[in-house]
């Protein structure tokens, strides 16, 4: 296995798929940085050379990824809880954050459903 920016990322898969392992990389800036240093997305992680797995390092590096991104974010959370907005109020209670229905669905932020007596009528 490769290890980029701390990341093992799978040796059997395409470096554009590979490179998505790592936190902050999608598939358009895994396309960019193969592109940037001239190498076939298509080819398997196995077959890279060490020269271009220095390159690939290298060209990370430019990117905001894994534990700088997630503390970035989280400050960015934070922010958004201590002065109290709208979107930080909903962050804070565990509901959603970018106005979708929470009367039927939102289960994955609301956790286990709790039911209540002589809901019906």
């Amino acid at each position: 296995m490769a290890r980029i920016a701390g990341v093992d990322i799978p040796r059997d898969k395409h470096v554009n798929i590979a490179l998505t392992y790592i936190y902050g990389i999608g598939r358009p800036t895994a396309l960019k940085i193969c592109s940037d240093i001239n190498l076939d997305p298509e080819k398997r992680v196995r077959d890279l050379t060490e020269e271009e797995i220095a390159a690939i390092r290298k060209e990370v590096e430019s990117y905001k990824v894994e534990g700088d991104l997630r503390r970035e974010v989280a400050l960015n959370i934070k922010r958004l809880m201590e002065i109290g907005c709208y979107r930080g109020i909903r962050h804070r209670r565990g509901l959603p954050v970018r106005g979708q229905n929470t009367r039927c669905n939102a289960r994955t932020r609301k956790g286990k459903a709790k039911t209540v007596a002589n809901k019906k009528k």
